[in-house]
């Protein structure tokens, strides 16, 4: 079992930018694929983007395309979600996860066996 740990959630302004973090630790990291989730109260996790282990490939979700960016350092196991132009309904509770293999068509929370904890990004109006 892979452990990850999230960072890097706040308070921004609409318009504004911020990175989040997730280490990963225990079981290596080597070849899985990373993810990026978020959640809102009340409503189901949705599927934000991933990166394959080599970085060459990833996905994103269509509200998010152009916005975000994932990518990873595998020396420092950890990947990162760069997010700009946030917009008030960006505001979610973000998780990274990690599965063993790279596939365009994993984008259901059960595609993924492995979840951090989440941070909090709340962007104001």
């Amino acid at each position: 079992q892979v452990q990850l740990v999230e960072s890097g959630g706040g308070l921004v302004q609409a318009g504004g930018s911020l990175r989040l973090s997730c280490a990963a630790s225990g079981r290596t990291f080597t070849g899985y694929t990373m993810g990026w989730f978020r959640q809102e109260p009340g409503k189901e996790r949705e599927f934000v983007a991933a990166i394959s282990w080599g970085g060459g490939r990833s996905n994103y979700a269509d509200s998010v395309k152009g916005r975000f960016t994932i990518s990873r350092d595998n020396a420092k196991n950890t990947v990162y979600l760069q997010m700009r132009n946030l917009k008030p309904e960006d505001t979610a509770v973000y998780s990274c996860a990690a599965r063993p293999y790279y596939s365009e068509d994993a984008k259901k929370v059960s595609d993924f066996g492995s979840w951090g904890q989440g941070t909090q990004v709340t962007v104001s109006s």
